[in-house]
């Protein structure tokens, strides 16, 4: 496939909303060549990211792209040629609530050097319309303390806790069948 595969239409991402982030900055769908701008070097500053190769990231782009249908919609932030920021909705299609589909956000991180300028309000409000667009009826997500008042700030509001039951050593991919 070519390099410049986005993962959903570009459309997804509202145009009041592109228009909204600095000039230089590009609000937009991920790519599939977007190893060579600088993803996973991004999402260092969010999390321990491990030694993924550009092979190993095709591979997982494989396995997630389906064509715009979803269920991943990755947002990233590109300037200057490079991704500065990044986020993710994973659109989970529910029975209940009357067939609801609830936007998990993950993997939120704007680069260290473009921190304090307001960017990780714009790729919340980048992130919540692409869960509209993909048909979300709301979005959820998990923060540390630290980070609640930011979440505040986008319009999050505290509900419930999060729990967690890990199956492997988070560092040790996961088998794949």
């Amino acid at each position: 496939m070519a390099a410049s595969q986005q993962m959903y239409p570009a459309s997804y991402i509202g145009a009041d909303v592109s228009s909204a982030f600095p000039e230089g900055f590009t609000v937009r769908p991920m790519e599939k060549g977007d190893f060579a701008k600088g993803f996973l070097k991004c999402l260092e500053d969010l999390t321990f990211m491990g030694n993924v190769t550009e092979d190993e990231f095709n591979e997982r782009w494989d396995e997630i792209y389906n064509g715009g249908k979803g269920p991943y919609y990755y947002v990233v932030l590109e300037f200057e040629g490079r991704i500065v920021g990044t986020g993710i909705v994973v659109a989970e299609k529910k029975f209940i609530h009357n067939r609801a589909v609830v936007g998990h956000i993950e993997e939120v991180c704007i680069a260290k050097q473009h921190q304090g300028k307001g960017l990780g309000l714009l790729m919340m409000r980048a992130l919540n319309s692409v869960a509209e667009s993909a048909g979300c009826t709301k979005t959820i997500l998990n923060c540390s303390q630290e980070k609640e008042k930011f979440y505040e700030k986008c319009g999050y509001t505290e509900s419930g806790m999060e729990m967690v039951h890990y199956i492997t050593d988070f560092r040790t991919p996961p088998h794949t069948p």
